[in-house]
């Protein structure tokens, strides 16, 4: 699950818009309109579905060293 984003058309910065959807859902919904509060130049910015993207966090897999078991049997 990820956010979904827009582009600030003041500062070109990436901008949540406190929506969130895996980018399958998105792609499939149907063209809506938004408007999202910017926190970078506090203006009111109006946005379509198609100006939009969703940015999922990133997963990192951590590979686990496998140690031999040690058996202490006489």
């Amino acid at each position: 699950m990820g956010m979904i984003m827009v582009k600030c058309p003041q500062s070109g910065r990436a901008i949540p818009t406190g929506i969130k959807s895996d980018r399958e859902t998105f792609l499939r919904s149907i063209v809506f309109f938004g408007n999202t509060l910017c926190p970078d130049c506090r203006a009111n910015h109006n946005w379509f579905a198609r100006e939009a993207w969703v940015e999922e966090p990133i997963v990192r897999t951590v590979e686990v060293a496998r140690i031999a078991p040690t058996c202490w049997c006489k």
